[in-house]
């Protein structure tokens, strides 16, 4: 066959596109596979984190053994003197910031930002070499693991002048948001994040699941404009949901973005960050939420690896917006269709119960609390019960004075099947915890178990003369089958 000049030029140019196409795609970065992210996780979680209630000196000692690796410095003290640290990392180009722990008592982040910590230090021959290698050389990033040290030691939201830092953005009454807003104008970060713990009661807008985690990309004005910077921080949010789908598929919502002109995730938007908001929820059976630490593990590695690459810069915004607006429509427990009679008059209710965590000398227990009674029908419990033909009746105190130490836990269902769910005890034992089904209380006043509103959620539930279920603390019992479930409670 004769080629001619044109013929090979042409087949020249062909084949150097081929080449070149082949070659980009060759180096392409890819993003990162679940299971690879899993098992970072598990090879570098931090075993000296294991409760989500810890302060300042438990971290100290963490952060004191770093490796070289990081770079340290103490941005400054809080109002009672606990340093604020900051650990930076990498050397490359792009500067990125991560906060936690703004709120005392929201610790998730935190414990990841410890693995996260282990496994920047990690050998650099293991599975994950490539992957440290490409954030050391692209970023500078740069962790405060612990904003409000003052906070984390009564774990409680607000710092010891009792100001949520997360609206002292502005005004900046306190050391803690001063050296916050210091460390990012001295740093001047292209991505932020911003890390916190919300409630239980979040859940994906329109159905029962908890929001076990809620991401934002906040708004920098009261329009709600999206900019160049906001549409970065949605991007990286994409791609830390694609992770999330395959973990947790309907356990993500959009948290609300409602400018808040005091707020430093607003202000970090405004400042010219592209701020990304991480909301720690709730998932069934993770008390000490270290399931959703892992998740924290994993999307905050996975969008630093994707800025890093720059992956995210290849994904659509629009995906963002897809994301299921939170809701707070969760109850602890929901009793739907019950009967009731206030002042004789009988009517059918629903009636929502929430427990709130409380902490006694270090030992945890719950409080619960009646969230609302009236029609619930757009409400989700945890636990439901659908008590239809049942009333709420109020219970009895046995006053005979018993011992704690001499109660039985089948003394005490029998009790409750009486229809007793209070039972006396001795003024010393005032304030201790315990894990019996049932109220004890002390003193001459005796609680008010008038079931309500306005009330603390402790009642019976009767059918037919026979009481069915007890709620005690806002705790239910099956008085069939009790089975063996263990709460614990204060004495009151």
């Amino acid at each position: 066959m004769k080629l001619t000049t044109n013929s090979l030029l042409r087949g020249f140019l062909f084949g150097t596109l081929v080449w070149c196409h082949t070659h980009a795609n060759a180096q392409k970065p890819e993003p990162l596979e679940t299971p690879l992210l899993e098992k970072a996780y598990t090879h570098f979680k931090e075993s000296q984190l294991t409760e989500r209630r810890f302060g300042y000196d438990k971290i100290a000692p963490l952060i004191e053994s770093r490796s070289t690796v990081f770079e340290q410095q103490v941005l400054g003290k809080s109002v009672e003197g606990r340093p604020l640290n900051a650990l930076t990392y990498g050397t490359g180009p792009t500067r990125v910031l991560l906060w936690s722990q703004m709120h005392g008592d929201e610790s998730t982040a935190t414990m990841a930002l410890f693995d996260l910590f282990n496994f920047l230090e990690g050998s650099g021959e293991d599975d994950f070499a490539a992957i440290r290698k490409v954030l050391q050389e692209k970023l500078t990033i740069r962790f405060i693991p612990m904003v409000n040290p003052d906070g984390a030691e009564r774990f409680q939201r607000r710092n010891a002048l009792h100001i949520d830092l997360n609206r002292d953005a502005i005004r900046q009454s306190s050391p803690e948001a001063i050296i916050l807003k210091a460390a990012r104008d001295d740093f001047e970060p292209e991505f932020g994040f911003n890390l916190h713990d919300q409630n239980a009661y979040y859940n994906a807008s329109g159905t029962s699941n908890p929001a076990t985690i809620s991401v934002l990309a906040p708004a920098y004005n009261e329009a709600r404009e999206v900019n160049e910077g906001r549409e970065k921080a949605m991007k990286v949010i994409v791609g830390m949901n694609r992770v999330l789908q395959e973990e947790i598929p309907g356990n993500v919502g959009k948290y609300n973005d409602t400018f808040e002109p005091r707020a430093f995730g607003d202000n970090f938007q405004k400042w010219g960050t592209s701020t990304i908001l991480i909301e720690s929820g709730a998932y069934p059976n993770d008390p000490e939420k270290q399931y959703i630490r892992k998740l924290n593990f994993m999307i905050i590695l996975n969008a630093l690896y994707e800025i890093a690459t720059g992956i995210y810069a290849e994904l659509e915004a629009s995906a963002y917006q897809a994301i299921p607006d939170n809701a707070s429509r969760l109850m602890d427990l929901l009793i739907k269709n019950v009967r009731s009679e206030i002042n004789g008059y009988r009517y059918v209710t629903d009636i929502g119960i929430r427990r709130r965590v409380r902490y006694q000398e270090g030992i945890r227990y719950e409080q619960g609390e009646v969230a609302d009674w009236g029609d619930l029908s757009i409400y989700y419990g945890y636990e439901e019960l659908y008590a239809e033909g049942m009333t709420v009746t109020k219970g009895n105190v046995c006053e005979q004075e018993t011992a704690i130490a001499d109660l039985s836990r089948e003394e005490v269902l029998d009790l409750l099947r009486e229809g007793y769910l209070a039972i006396k005890t001795s003024e010393t034992n005032k304030g201790m915890v315990h894990d019996l089904p049932i109220l004890i209380v002390t003193g001459e006043q005796l609680p008010d178990l008038e079931p309500s509103l306005s009330n603390a959620p402790n009642f019976l539930l009767e059918k037919d003369g026979e009481y069915l279920y007890a709620v005690v603390n806002g705790n239910l019992i099956d008085l069939q089958s009790p089975g063996n479930k263990s709460f614990k409670q204060r004495v009151q």
